[in-house]
């Protein structure tokens, strides 16, 4: 439910899928579909700039509550990670909660990107594994919140067709994704990170974060790069 209860669990030779809808999953998953070379996910601003210094022609993206930090190319807006921006790029990427949830998680076998956009994708693929999968929600600074959960509802429906016994977090995400899958975008207009993307004008984000199916490629931990998983 939140990267806090992390030390509770045993990550070792499990996949950890890591859920921050709004924004970074979404982007990141964008970003790699559009044909970016990598992301490499880094926990602080200071290791973001210091790519830069070191002469590295990465494009740099830096987000924190909600907004571009000064002087970096962009943040997680998806719609910055279009293919005419990232084709062909190395993007060096830090934000408030995914990138944090994704460096708690370094223990697991193995680390996935998920985000409503590779769904089908991401689940088809985890059905095929023998590891047990471990739903890491980025939640708001250490804080449940309901869009990760959500996602994570909508992947263990999923896995509820594979030889899968959901824990009761997982049930519980279940249930919540049930009661607001034919709305999300309408359940998900209470969130409190919704509105603090709708003061900063941003309401087309949540909107496109909310898109189903439309990407096909997962985004896997190789070293400190998120690549595409070749199947």
């Amino acid at each position: 439910m939140t990267p806090a209860l992390l030390p509770l669990f045993d990550l070792e030779g499990k996949i950890a899928v890591i859920i921050d809808i709004f924004r970074a999953t979404t982007s990141i998953c964008y970003g790699i579909e559009n044909g970016a070379e990598a992301i490499i996910p880094v926990a602080e601003v200071d290791e973001c700039i210091a790519y830069r210094d070191k002469g590295f022609d990465h494009l740099l993206a830096a987000e924190r509550n909600g907004e571009v930090v000064d002087g970096f190319d962009f943040g997680n807006s998806p719609f910055s990670y279009t293919a005419e921006k990232v084709a062909g790029k190395t993007i060096v990427l830090t934000t408030t909660n995914g990138t944090h949830a994704l460096h708690k998680s370094i223990k697991a076998k193995r680390i996935v990107i998920g985000s409503f956009l590779n769904l089908k994708a991401l689940c088809e693929w985890l059905k095929t594994q023998p590891d047990d999968v471990l739903l890491v929600c980025a939640g708001w600074k250490n804080n449940f919140n309901l869009e990760d959960t959500l996602f994570a509802g909508a992947v263990a429906a999923q896995l509820s067709t594979a030889d899968y016994k959901p824990d009761d977090a997982a049930i519980a995400a279940l249930d919540l994704y049930n009661l607001a899958k034919d709305d999300l975008n309408g359940y998900l207009k209470k969130t409190s990170h919704s509105e603090r993307l709708k003061q900063l004008g941003i309401e087309a984000d949540i909107a496109f974060c909310l898109n189903v199916d439309t990407t096909t490629a997962i985004p896997v931990l190789d070293g400190e790069r998120l690549v595409k998983l070749k199947q």
